[in-house]
């Protein structure tokens, strides 16, 4: 079977949901942390952390490897850390997320408390001057790019300061060994290159791991508002089945009346109520008679019809031609379908993106057998750039044009092709992409048919 018609999109420009914003040519936007993503108690616990261990440390270098420690220098640096953290810990502010000011200042503080720590013990000779790079790693991953350079470069800096001025590294008996000037340097460079590195990995990672979780949120939302309308739907024919028998009612009483009462104003009245009645039953029976209507019968469609569902909006356009085709294997019933809205969107979404793209004709072809059933959208334009299949269904990959250009006037974020792309995997389906061998774009979902199929 095959339905033919031409393509007509109305869709809202900058809904996120209503295409499938997805790319041909590349490009994501950037998405970065506007502010700190972290509790002034947070901070205050891993300073307290910090306390501990640097305290723990001198006792041991001190009582169980007897090396000789400058005890007044180092319990005035960890007490003022101690001293901070009590006054941090009392103030109510705790309780609340770090304005990017606070977070850098704490950890500006910690970089600069560790620094006279190590300048007091040895500067880089001292092992413990790799410490330097976990505030730092810490800003990269919760602070906005510009904040993480400042804590950065002052690591960096008190780093090098540590590689030509500090204190005897404490050593049993004396004098301490004195490291030559190129092995310093080599330390310092290796701590340096340490920050510079974890720091950037873990603000790759932040940042990747940031816009995934809002190209989630976007797809939750979406989701959200597809089960609103359907839900909407059942709603109407629940109200037309409740609402029918007074609306009968009032009917019969008013045509009872408008016939007793005397020509004049009460009997006008009476008319006029009957054929108001009449009017609210023909729109409560058309509500009843939406398809999304809930229920046993409107839950379930045939292949057939959500394809026919999938194409029907776009009959009326004269640009492009779309082309529906349903094919099984011989032998093989065609399944009925449960009516989910989130295939319906995902689907909705792939011929809105294709129609963007397509020059002529866009088919999309329904495939079953006794295993599976397989729905393809393939349009006749440029198709995908080969630098960018691989990145297909990641968030923020688009190259839609703008409104002026678009035939749909939708002007997406990149986010259209990684929504479908998680809502038809929610329910089941493989998602497959590719070029033609003749040219255009292709995709292709495809489930297992228990997983789609609405039995009888």
């Amino acid at each position: 079977m095959s339905l033919t018609g031409n393509i007509a999109v109305g869709t809202e420009a900058g809904d996120l949901g209503g295409g499938a914003d997805w790319s041909r040519t590349g490009g994501a936007p950037g998405v970065g942390a506007g502010r700190a993503r972290l509790r002034p108690r947070t901070l205050v616990n891993l300073r307290w952390v910090g306390v501990a261990g640097q305290a723990f440390t001198l006792f041991m270098v001190a009582y169980v490897l007897h090396f000789p420690v400058p005890w007044f220098g180092c319990l005035v640096v960890i007490g003022v850390s101690a001293a901070l953290n009590l006054m941090l810990t009392l103030t109510p502010s705790a309780r609340l997320v770090a304005g990017r000011f606070t977070a850098v200042l704490q950890l500006g503080f910690d970089i600069i408390q560790l620094a006279a720590l190590l300048w007091l013990t040895g500067g880089v000779a001292n092992p413990f001057s790799l410490m330097l790079i976990a505030p730092v790693t810490l800003g990269a991953a919760t602070l906005p790019s510009r904040d993480t350079l400042i804590l950065g470069g002052v690591a960096v800096g008190l780093c090098l300061l540590l590689t030509v001025s500090f204190l005897p590294l404490p050593w049993r008996g004396s004098p301490s060994p004195a490291l030559p000037e190129g092995y310093r340097f080599a330390v310092a460079s290796a701590v340096v290159i340490g920050i510079l590195f974890t720091a950037g990995y873990a603000r790759q990672a932040a940042s990747e791991s940031q816009r995934m979780e809002l190209a989630l949120n976007v797809t939750e939302t979406v989701l959200a508002r597809e089960q609103r309308l359907s839900a909407l739907g059942a709603l109407a024919a629940a109200a037309a089945h409740e609402l029918g028998t007074p609306l009968a009612t009032i009917s019969i009483v008013a045509r009872e009346m408008a016939r007793e009462a005397p020509e004049g104003p009460m009997r006008a009245d009476a008319l006029l109520l009957v054929s108001q009645a009449q009017r609210c039953r023909d729109i409560l029976r058309r509500l009843a008679e939406t398809p999304e209507a809930a229920d046993a019968v409107h839950e379930r469609l045939s292949l057939v019809q959500f394809v026919r569902e999938l194409v029907e909006p776009y009959k009326d356009s004269g640009e492009v031609r779309v082309e529906a085709l349903v094919s099984g294997a011989p032998g093989v019933e065609p399944p009925d379908l449960w009516r989910r809205p989130e295939v319906l969107h995902a689907m909705t979404s792939l011929i809105e993106n294709a129609f963007d793209f397509a020059r002529a004709e866009i088919l999309v072809t329904a495939r079953f057998d006794a295993e599976t059933v397989a729905v393809e959208v393939r349009d006749d334009g440029p198709g995908f750039a080969p630098e960018v299949l691989a990145r297909l269904g990641e968030p923020y990959v688009t190259s839609r044009p703008g409104a002026e250009g678009s035939r749909t006037g939708h002007v997406g974020m990149g986010l259209g092709f990684f929504i479908a792309k998680t809502l038809l995997e929610r329910t089941g389906a493989t998602v497959e992409f590719a070029n033609g061998r003749r040219g255009g774009a292709m995709v292709a979902a495809r489930w297992p048919r228990a997983r789609i199929e609405a039995p009888l």
